[in-house]
């Protein structure tokens, strides 16, 4: 690893499969370390730029999921699974020696935190947030169908042709998932330059394998995923965070919260599921009031 007297270093970390790439920002502050895990499946960290100011007083960890971004892209397929993404996770942390932090999951991260916490009951996470959550693969898909409904009828009719036939490469198609995701992934107009690398860098076929041809439709290893009725196992503090527009819709969110003892919910207006980029004050805001309450005293630095 690179000198301790760098406050940001960034390096490889061999997993299953291959390596995984990482960067710490903040990496001789005090406070209880911050480990990022980014949405997707196959997308990058590159998203999660705006919450790099959370290293102003705590380390920050970043790592790019193997086959996505930084990190290594092997070709075997096995590799895609909820199972193997959970054994890099702790991977990460035992090879970064994360005695005691806490986890941040947007999206898909999210049922890679809740999955990491209910099958390795790890010790040593002083909190969890939980922004955008899928817990549940079918109230996703639910609410997903409710706000296709409300879209134009010429796009409801692209994505409807588009699944009849199993062909999701039309024009048509296309502009329907784009006038979907300005309205509940990103309402910022243009998209930030970190969003937009996200999607030039994107994995598809981890995405396509997992999850399915676009948000709304999921066709992958993933959709029969259900957790929700599992969240009262867990007694971890928890933050849930979700946009107005978010494709997590709040009435779902609010939902997960209820199921989570001790949980606390937090809906930022006028926002979608990139609510840290539309509303960065206000969500940098949250989290800092929230981590701050659960910081443990007297940690290891990574």
């Amino acid at each position: 690893m690179d000198d301790f007297r760098n406050d940001t270093v960034e390096d490889f970390i061999p997993v299953t499969g291959g390596k995984a790439w990482y960067k710490i920002i903040g990496r001789n502050k005090k406070k209880t370390p911050l480990l990022m895990l980014h949405g997707g499946p196959g997308a990058t960290h590159d998203y999660l730029e705006p919450l790099h100011t959370l290293s102003n007083d705590r380390p920050v960890i970043f790592y790019d999921q193997l086959g996505c971004g930084n990190s290594e892209q092997p070709q075997d397929p096995s590799l895609w699974t909820l199972e193997r993404s959970v054994e890099e996770l702790s991977q990460i942390r035992t090879a970064l020696k994360l005695q005691t932090i806490h986890l941040l999951g947007t999206s898909w991260g999210t049922m890679l935190a809740i999955e990491y916490i209910l099958t390795k009951q790890p010790s040593g996470i002083a909190s969890m947030i939980l922004s955008g959550p899928c817990l549940s693969v079918s109230r996703w898909i639910a609410d997903q169908r409710a706000y296709l409904r409300q879209l134009p009828a010429h796009a409801q009719s692209a994505v409807a042709v588009a699944e009849e036939r199993g062909i999701y490469d039309s024009k048509e198609y296309q502009d329907a998932v784009m006038l979907y995701y300005k309205l509940h992934v990103c309402r910022l107009e243009p998209w930030p330059d970190c969003l937009q690398k996200t999607f030039a860098r994107i994995n598809s076929t981890i995405y396509t394998k997992m999850w399915g041809p676009s948000e709304f439709t999921c066709t992958g290893t993933l959709k029969d995923y259900e957790r929700a009725h599992d969240l009262h196992k867990i007694n971890i503090p928890t933050l849930f965070l979700a946009g107005r527009y978010d494709e997590a819709r709040p009435v779902t969110t609010a939902y997960y919260q209820t199921m989570l003892p001790g949980s606390i919910l937090r809906i930022i207006e006028d926002a979608s599921h990139t609510h840290f980029l539309e509303k960065t004050n206000e969500c940098l805001s949250a989290m800092r009031d929230f981590l701050s309450g659960f910081d443990k005293i007297g940690r290891d630095n990574p």
